[in-house]
């Protein structure tokens, strides 16, 4: 059966190098617990994301990855939810990938 991964990099600083709080974290896992009936949290270290934000600028953030799995990809559903995320994160963008994927 073809479902859809998707994952969510959220941040776990804020642009003054001060961590979020542990219950926006336990919030969203919560969220996407109820919605999608299970998450896969990758947290143990965090992963490293680097990006030229200018030619001679590269910058380092620090992020957990949020995996769930859903049957369908409703895009309407994950575009109001990302504009959600990027509020509370403050961020300019919050990175949300997909793919289709067959589960055995």
């Amino acid at each position: 059966m073809n479902q859809q991964l998707i994952q969510i990099l959220l941040p776990l600083y804020n642009e003054e190098k001060e961590v979020f709080p542990e219950a926006v974290f336990t919030r969203i896992r919560g969220q996407l617990t109820e919605q999608f009936g299970g998450i896969t949290t990758y947290s143990r270290a965090p992963a490293t994301g680097l990006w030229k934000e200018k030619e001679d600028k590269t910058v380092k953030d620090a992020i957990i990855i949020y995996e769930v799995i859903a049957k369908t990809l409703d895009q309407d559903w994950w575009r109001n939810y990302k504009e959600h995320l990027e509020k509370i994160f403050r961020q300019d963008e919050i990175l949300i990938r997909t793919w289709a994927i067959q589960v055995l």
